[in-house]
């Protein structure tokens, strides 16, 4: 993902195991670039529990799953899925 190219540098140049609280300390100020809007990587990683990471891939792939509503296109957005039932959804167009 483009938008994680800073990340991804300064992560895999950390040195690991590292705590949750040591990746906010020293990372946490780089700001994401996301489809909605920005977040920072101590936004993110202050979401989930403290851990310690063993390598820069663990920090970036719950990085990844703690972003914020803001890394997502349209909400609820699916070409595939039916809609869900008791939700509302659009009217199905054919093309």
């Amino acid at each position: 993902m483009r938008f994680m190219t800073d990340i991804d540098e300064r992560l895999d140049a950390h040195s690991y195991p590292a705590t949750t609280g040591e990746l906010i300390d020293a990372h946490g100020d780089l700001e994401l670039a996301l489809p909605n809007g920005t977040e920072t990587l101590g936004d993110a990683l202050g979401r989930v529990e403290s851990t310690t990471f063993e390598t820069a891939e663990e920090a970036r792939l719950t990085a990844y799953s703690a972003l914020g509503e803001e890394a997502i296109g349209r909400k609820h957005y699916s070409d595939r899925d039916p809609t869900a039932l008791g939700v509302e959804g659009h009217e199905p167009v054919s093309l």
